[in-house]
Order: structure tokens, then C-alpha cells, then sequence
């Protein structure tokens, strides 16, 4: 054996590769056909060898975003409150998100992260929230951001005489500067959704602190500490904003972000928006209706979708109908209306069909859902069985309609109910068009259905406050799990409460109750799903869908999330890594 090692080194030793004139000699030796075939067999293994060594190459190789380029979107609106204590539009909540930025921050995943906070520790009872800020933040104009930025925010904000549509999030909530870099919130009761609270984008004092914010020239010129900056604006001849040019923020707290530029353009309407990318005026828009949707996607647009927690259904008024106290008719009502024709022929396909009160984007609760499907005949028949069994018949009107006896009564003791109620909603298309599918679905079994549409101011003081309604059909915006308190609790019944089924459940309401003030997640989701359970056996009201949220975006954009939001404004998120340049670089050189 080490003989024969010995000779193999030998071997190795002695062999060595012929040189250049040998190479020649020996080609030159071939005839024409061998040389042909000689070349033939290196130039294949020449392209072999390239296709290998780069195939070698891609798997060492991935995409990562460049900075640079520039983007326009269109929003159908006019800014007048750039500003997150007073920002009421949805163009107002486009540029809030784009130019502030808060002590936390969410993610496109939906989870929370740290902004100008470097840290923060809740206390074990859950009412105290310790934050510690970054070193070296600062505001677009250069100024840093400080602790007393932080409590000058949260003072405006509960301030009673500016009404902030998010004075409720700090009502019991006081906030103290332990040092130049620490401050201490303190609640009156441990709130689940407080770090949500915390995203607040926060206003520098030294600018808004020297008279009404509300009259203050930074509600249209806003200075903040968020991933871009208002570098110019254009107004119209009326003196209505058209766009904002915005540039990147190069001392945001999460780091540059990729684009250099982002401009907001602003229209009147819809049509507007559509004819300005149509002709290039813009790149991106959003909030636009399920035909227009349709029609851009076709025509080859890149539509990007998002459930958005919402819920629309038909919520109950037994005070008004007592139909509504017999379960049967709502499990019946459930039964036949069409609720995937509904998603088909109203919203184009973009939406959700739901059957409970959490939004399906919540992920934590999401349930399980039977993939047995049966055909709306079919479910039109087991209804009209439900009413049969409970004891409904069709009249001579082919009404259907149930006979009652009162055994107090000696004389006419006996009452004839008739399966008619109204539903009343709002006037925009989607709403109205829903209710008269509903109304067709149901009057299929021998229900008689009056539909009332409202402009939506007069729905809201007419209808919805004084509670004047049998059925309504309604959406509910549900930005986190705190807010089904809100819809659910037997205490917010009345106006302003918006519990509009009229719901009343003491076990509900002590599930919210404790729900509220649970800050370890697992446990708060089983009393979500305790809730959810509970609202299933009882049907207060029947839920329809959830529609989509609808984005038209460039075709380079890279680094988009929009999974998880709660409102358009939410797509900005992450806008910081955004881009739409990209390069490949091998893996090892990622930082």
C-alpha cells in the first residue's frame, strides 16, 4: 500500500500540462474535420463552464433595494391639518404619516417597533410605561427632539377647547420627564392598546407652542421628525394646494429611507385622479372604487389590495321590530343573503366575506373557516325551513307571517306578526346596492324588506343617534381590538355610543371589560375569542364582509407592505423602504 502511495506521488510529481508550442503541434496535426470537431467541444465547454459559474453566481446573489428616484401619488382631497393631533382627512393622515413619526412605530407586519424611542419597559401592573429616546434625533429643521416635545404633544392632544379626534387615547393618562432622555406615562387603569397610543407623531414645541395650533401656519407647512420632509408646495390659482414635493429625511430615526423624493398631488374627485394616471401626471393613487379598480387592471395596472378591518353588516333594532327577538329570523336572514354574489357584483371581488364581529386582518383571532360550500338555493331553502320550523307560514299576501297566543287574554288572544321589516343605510353606491341584494334575498323566502337610503349626515343624526332604525346596514372601522368596546359594551347603547345592535350581554360586557385592561397577549386573545363566541350563539346582527383596501403602485416599486393596515394613511408605514431601484450583491456582503 505505501508503495503505491509512493508511485502516485511520483506521478504527480513528474506530470505537468504541454506547453504552447506542443498545444500547436498537436492541433496542427488534425485534419480539418478533427480540427472542427476539437473546436467545436471547447467552445461547449466554454459556454458550459460560463453558465455553470454563473448559476454558481445567482445563488450567491440577492436583490437588495439602491437609494435614489422618485415617486407621485394622487389622493382625491385637499390638506388643510398636516398635523397628527388634528388631522381629520384622509389627505391630512397621508402626509401626517409621511412627515411625523412617534415614540413607536408600526410595522408593515403590523407589530410595533421602537421610532424615536430606543427602549421602553411597561411595569408589571401594566399601568406604568417607561421610555427612553434615541440619542440624536432630531426635526427636518434641525432642532433636536426632546422630552418636552413628547409631553408638549400629549398636553395638545388632551386639550378639551382644540377637540383632537384622538383626545380619548389620553384622557386618565399623565405623562412626566424623569430626565432629559426618560419619560414615565401613568395610566389609571393597565389599557392593552397604550403602545399603539404611542405612535403618536410628535410636534416640536419651540414652533406650535405660541398660539391656537389650529390657526398655526405648520398645519399646511409642517415641520416633523419623520422619514420625509416638505421641501415645496403649489397652490392654484384659487390658492388650493395642488401637490407637495416631500425629500427624504436623512436624520430619520429608522434611517434614511431609499427614495429621494415623493410627491402628493391632490384632485376634487375620483375622475380627476384617473385621468392623471392615465396621463402620467402621477404614478400611484389610492382609495378608489371597485369598477375603477377593475378597468385600470385590465388595462394592465399593478393593484395592490389589503383587507381593511372593517365590518359591514346588518345590525338590529329589537326595540324598534320585536321580529328581531326570535332568533330563527336572524339565523334565516343569515342564512339567505348572498353573501359572495354581495363581494361579486358590489365590490368587483375586492372584499372579504366574513361571518363574525373581529376583522379578519387580526390575525391573532382569525378563525378556522369550513371549506363546505352549498349553492344560494339551496341556503335559500334551508332559511325559509328555519322560518317554517319556528313556525312562520305564508299568508294570503305571501307574506310570511307567524300567529302568537296570549293565554292571558279570554278574548282576541290570538296577534299575527308579519316577517317585515326596513333597512335603512347610507346612500353611497356600495351601501345601496347591498341593501336592495339583501332585500331580493330575502323577500325570496316571504320577507317583506323596505329599504331606506340616507345621505350620510342625515343617516348619522336622523337615524343612527336617535336609534330609529329596524335593521341598519353599517360599517364599523375597527383599528385594534379595544375599539369592539366601543361597539359592543351594553353602555354605549345610547348616543354617542356606538353600539348599534341595541346589544345587551352582561357576560359580554365583563369579557370587554377585562379584555380592555389585559396586557399579556395570549390571554387577551382568549377573551376575544370568548367574545366572538358568545356574539355568534346571541346574532345581534348578521356580518356581511370586509372590503379591501385598493392601492394602484408602480410596477418598479419594491419593499411595499401594506398586509396589515388599519387605514389608507397606514401604507406609509414602511415608506422609508421603499425604492424603486435595485441591485444584486452577493449575500455576504448584506450587512
Amino acid at each position: 500500500m505505501e508503495n503505491l502511495y509512493r508511485r502516485i506521488r511520483q506521478l504527480i510529481n513528474t506530470a505537468k500540462l504541454p506547453s504552447k508550442k506542443e498545444t500547436m503541434m498537436a492541433i496542427s496535426s488534425f485534419e480539418k474535420k478533427e480540427r472542427l470537431i476539437f473546436f467545436g467541444f471547447c467552445f461547449v465547454l466554454l459556454l458550459t463552464t460560463i453558465v455553470i459559474l454563473e448559476n454558481i453566481n445567482q445563488q450567491f446573489m440577492v436583490e437588495v433595494p439602491m437609494r435614489g428616484g422618485s415617486l407621485s401619488e394622487g389622493v382625491v382631497g385637499t390638506p388643510r391639518f398636516i398635523n397628527p393631533i388634528l388631522a381629520l382627512s384622509d389627505a391630512d393622515r397621508d402626509l401626517t404619516s409621511l412627515v411625523y413619526s412617534g415614540l413607536m412605530r408600526k410595522s408593515g407586519d403590523g407589530t410595533l417597533i421602537p421610532d424615536l424611542a430606543k427602549s421602553f419597559q411597561i411595569s408589571e401592573d401594566g399601568l406604568s410605561y417607561t421610555f427612553i429616546l434615541k440619542d440624536n434625533i432630531y426635526f427636518s429643521n434641525g432642532t433636536p427632539v426632546t422630552a418636552d416635545d413628547i409631553i408638549f404633544t400629549i398636553k395638545e392632544a388632551k386639550d378639551p377647547i382644540i377637540k383632537s379626534p384622538i383626545k380619548g387615547n389620553w384622557d386618565g393618562v399623565n405623562v412626566e420627564k424623569q430626565d432629559e432622555k426618560t419619560l414615565v406615562f401613568t395610566l389609571k387603569q393597565p389599557y392593552a392598546s397604550f403602545l399603539e397610543n404611542a405612535t403618536i407623531g410628535i410636534m416640536p414645541a419651540s414652533l406650535w407652542g405660541n398660539g391656537p395650533i389650529e390657526l398655526s401656519s405648520y398645519n399646511i407647512n409642517p415641520i416633523g421628525s419623520g422619514p420625509y420632509q416638505v421641501s415645496g408646495t403649489k397652490k392654484g390659482t384659487s390658492g388650493i394646494i395642488n401637490y407637495y414635493d416631500l425629500i427624504s429625511f436623512k436624520k430619520f430615526a429608522l434611517g434614511k429611507p431609499y427614495l429621494d423624493k415623493i410627491t402628493m398631488h391632490f384632485y376634487p374627485n375620483e375622475e380627476d385622479l384617473l385621468n392623471a394616471l392615465q396621463n402620467n401626471e402621477i404614478d400611484q393613487m389610492s382609495s378608489i372604487t371597485p369598477e375603477n379598480a377593475e378597468k385600470l387592471k385590465n388595462e394592465g395596472y399593478n393593484i395592490e389590495t389589503s383587507v381593511l378591518p372593517r365590518v359591514f353588516g346588518l345590525f338590529f333594532n329589537q326595540n324598534q321590530n320585536n321580529i328581531f327577538t326570535d332568533k330563527n329570523v336572524i339565523k334565516a336572514i343569515d342564512q339567505a343573503i348572498n353573501k359572495e354574489f354581495i363581494i361579486k357584483e358590489v365590490l368587483k371581488g375586492y372584499g372579504l366575506v366574513i361571518d363574525d364581529p373581529i376583522p379578519p386582518n387580526m390575525v391573532a383571532y382569525q378563525r378556522i373557516l369550513s371549506d363546505t360550500k352549498t349553492s344560494h338555493e339551496d341556503n335559500l331553502e334551508k332559511a325559509y325551513q328555519i322560518l317554517k320550523n319556528g313556525g312562520w307560514t305564508k299568508g294570503a299576501d305571501g307574506i310570511l307571517e307567524k300567529v302568537s297566543i296570549d293565554k292571558k287574554k279570554k278574548k282576541n288572544n290570538k296577534t299575527t306578526a308579519k316577517l317585515e321589516f326596513s333597512i335603512s343605510t347610507g346612500n353611497a353606491p356600495a351601501l345601496s346596492e347591498t341593501a336592495n341584494l339583501i332585500k331580493n334575498d330575502l323577500e325570496s323566502i316571504g320577507m317583506k324588506i323596505d329599504v331606506k337610503t340616507f345621505e350620510i349626515g342625515n343617516l348619522n343624526q336622523a337615524v343612527i343617534r336617535p336609534r330609529k332604525y329596524d335593521a341598519l346596514l353599517f360599517g364599523e372601522i375597527i383599528s385594534h381590538e379595544s375599539d369592539l368596546f366601543a361597539f359592543w359594551h351594553s353602555s354605549q347603547r345610547k348616543d354617542p355610543g356606538l353600539n348599534v345592535a341595541i346589544y345587551t350581554n352582561p357576560k359580554v360586557d365583563k369579557i370587554l371589560e377585562d379584555a380592555l385592561v389585559t396586557v399579556d397577549e395570549k390571554s387577551r386573545i382568549k377573551k376575544y375569542a370568548q367574545f366572538e363566541d358568545q356574539i355568534r350563539q346571541d346574532m345581534p346582527a348578521v356580518f356581511i364582509y370586509s372590503p379591501n383596501f385598493i392601492y394602484v403602485v408602480d410596477k418598479n416599486l419594491y419593499g411595499l407592505n401594506i398586509d396589515h393596515i388599519t387605514s389608507p394613511g397606514d401604507r406609509f408605514l414602511n415608506v422609508y423602504n421603499w425604492s424603486i431601484l435595485k441591485d444584486k450583491i452577493w449575500r455576504i456582503f448584506i450587512k
